[in-house]
């Protein structure tokens, strides 16, 4: 007969499994490929709408299942989508995640906060919301949206939608100074200089997080809420629709504004081939299954560990899957 404290034992062990880590350590990386999110298909979470996309010039699209820039669809991420400061020490942003033991229905449109523990910005706290999905097997990893920071293996959605990406960098890691952010378009600069300014050139730091309660001003962007934190932080949910009404107005007088354009340039129209690829694809059907693999090469991080780029959404270390 097992003794009460055995069973106390496997009692705990079986409760345990079943719940996902609010904390730990991990490691940061950055990336800006143009593609839509994972986190913007349809019935990844239980969120009160999946992360906004938006078109060619940046304006929010109302189809969540518009197809992803990166597969030959319409579908971008949208340019606000970039990092910001709070304060000197605090900032926002966006980022693909991956959580050992945790799962893109549980991590999708959840905020982290990230307090960095090695290089210049140690002691620094960025709090991010996640709207992509990264995999990196047993590690913890935010995989940063920063323009100019990459765009990984596919170049194909920066390309489409803004016809070269001439003087963005490295495929990995991107631009290394703060005036090369000048080669971006405008409405990716202020992000790109962030990586500058607020975040000191840091090259993917260390950090502690923790899962936290998303702002306001990070899910007013997205307009994605997860149900689970609507119910408990109803002036969240409201902000949100108050922002998504704000955008769409803007976005609506934008429309008319660029109708004048439209006739002219479309006589003129630029042909690309792009490949077929599995990055940011709906939730596939029960019955189906894919599996994604990576040749990329191997990269060093500044505390000494040693990374695989991410292949699906670009950055570095990103060895999807986004399905």
């Amino acid at each position: 007969m097992p003794s009460i404290q055995t069973t106390l034992f496997t009692v705990l062990t079986i409760l345990s499994a079943g719940v996902t880590a609010q904390s730990g350590s991990g490691f940061t990386t950055r990336y800006w490929d143009c593609c839509k999110t994972s986190c913007a298909w349809n019935g990844k979470a239980s969120v009160s709408a999946p992360v906004r996309t938006c078109d060619k010039g940046n304006n929010p699209l109302s189809d969540v299942n518009a197809q992803s820039s990166c597969n030959g669809g319409g579908a971008y991420a949208c340019a606000n989508n970039l990092p910001w400061a709070v304060s000197d020490s605090l900032a926002y942003g966006y980022a693909a995640v991956n959580l050992a033991g945790s799962s893109e229905s549980q991590w999708c449109c959840s905020c982290y906060k990230l307090t960095f523990t090695s290089g210049p910005v140690v002691g620094k706290t960025m709090i991010i919301q996640a709207t992509n999905t990264g995999g990196d097997v047993g590690g913890a990893q935010f995989d940063l949206m920063i323009p100019g920071g990459g765009v990984g293996l596919f170049s194909q959605g920066c390309i489409q939608q803004y016809g070269s990406i001439s003087g963005w960098g490295a495929t990995y890691g991107g631009i290394s100074s703060r005036s090369e952010c000048d080669n971006l378009p405008q409405a990716l600069k202020p992000g790109c200089q962030w990586r500058f300014d607020w975040f000191k050139g840091a090259d993917n730091p260390t950090v502690n997080w923790e899962k936290v309660t998303c702002p306001a001003d990070l899910t007013a962007v997205t307009g994605c809420v997860r149900t689970d934190e609507a119910s408990s932080n109803p002036k969240t949910s409201s902000t949100t629709s108050k922002a998504s009404s704000t955008t769409s107005k803007a976005s609506s007088t934008t429309s008319k504004a660029s109708s004048t354009t439209s006739k002219a340039s479309s006589t003129t129209s630029s042909r690309m081939t792009t490949s077929t690829i599995r990055n940011t694809l709906p939730s596939p059907s029960p019955s189906s299954s894919s599996s994604t693999s990576s040749s990329a090469s191997k990269t060093t991080t500044a505390s000494g560990a040693t990374q695989t780029p991410w292949g699906q959404c670009g950055g570095l270390g990103y060895g999807g899957p986004t399905v």
